[in-house]
């Protein structure tokens, strides 16, 4: 029975996670589309959000990687677990995939609250990896560990670029209705959903790698559990 419980925990977890790393990437395209046509010579901005996108493609592929070497495919979850998903979906009252681009390059301030939204979303991220790394069902997992060990190390300066750009650009801090945004998606997955989800018996599996629909023309990214243990 124990066997069982962690092994439905992790097969849970690592399948939130692959789900949020693909959305990550493929959503951070939209900033740099953004970003891009705003501030075009702004190389550092640019290169420090390309390499947010490479770090998130790299976690995916890990999490992949565990999965195959486990022998099975993610379990079928969706936007409803996505925390970038839901906070996009609260703050612009639309999902990432409806989110108007074009009107985020002209407006400052639609910019200045996606970039609020991101860095909320990545510290909220950093900290449950701080908290999951204590964690003993997934500490008896040793690949599972270097796999958050990596993620931990890399987070800090995800969220930097968005911090940076607010910071250079006079805008505010997140407000505290912000922040009480972000712990209520945080509170509504690990309260509600995930216990909705580990009990549901017959909760499919996917078919094929969320990543096999990406464009062709995206790089693969390289990546190495060596020395992280």
């Amino acid at each position: 029975m124990l066997a069982w419980f962690r092994d439905r925990y992790l097969d849970l977890l690592g399948s939130i996670y692959i789900y949020n790393e693909h959305r990550g990437y493929t959503a951070i395209d939209r900033v740099l589309e953004a970003v891009r046509a705003r501030s075009p010579d702004d190389h550092e901005l640019i290169a420090s959000i390309e390499k947010h996108r490479a770090d998130e493609r790299k976690h995916y592929l890990m999490f992949r990687r565990w999965f195959e070497r486990r022998g099975t495919m993610p379990l079928k979850v969706d936007r409803a677990c996505g925390h970038i998903d839901r906070f996009v979906e609260i703050m612009f009252r639309c999902t990432i995939d409806d989110l108007d681009t074009r009107a985020i390059i002209a407006s400052d301030d639609l910019f200045e609250k996606l970039c609020r939204v991101i860095s909320l979303t990545e510290k909220r991220g950093h900290r449950q990896v701080e908290i999951l790394l204590r964690h003993p069902l997934v500490r008896d997992d040793k690949m599972l560990m270097r796999i958050f060990r990596i993620v931990e190390k890399d987070e800090p300066s995800h969220w930097a670029p968005y911090d940076g750009w607010l910071k250079a650009h006079g805008k505010r801090d997140p407000k505290w209705w912000e922040r009480a945004v972000d712990h209520f998606i945080h509170s509504e997955l690990l309260f509600l959903k995930l216990p909705i989800l580990f009990l549901t018996p017959r909760l499919g599996r996917r078919t094929h790698w969320a990543d096999e629909a990406d464009p062709a023309d995206r790089p693969a990214s390289s990546f190495s559990l060596a020395g992280s243990g």
